[in-house]
């Protein structure tokens, strides 16, 4: 009997974690408030959520996700961290 619970409990196990990040939400960098960016994103905090709002202020919206680089504070590793939860418009 174990051996067919076994396979259907691991089938299950995938599923689940497959769903969960099939569902994951993005979030849209030129709309998001700091709130939102600090905790959506890996290794933003409120300062640095704060610093993308005052750049997309000062310099109108991002053109794509790796526009949010030039904000200061954000380098190439949190973008890579985050590349996948940021989106641009409807991108």
């Amino acid at each position: 009997m174990w051996k067919l619970i076994r396979p259907v409990s691991v089938t299950l196990s995938v599923f689940a974690l497959t769903a969960g990040v099939a569902l994951a939400e993005t979030v849209d960098i030129n709309r998001a408030d700091a709130d939102t960016l600090a905790q959506e994103l890996d290794g933003v905090g409120d300062t640095r959520a704060a610093a993308i709002v005052d750049y997309r202020e000062a310099n109108g919206g991002f053109s794509s996700v790796d526009a949010i680089t030039e904000v200061n504070g954000i380098g190439p590793a949190t973008l890579e961290d985050n590349r996948e939860r940021m989106r641009v418009g409807s991108d």
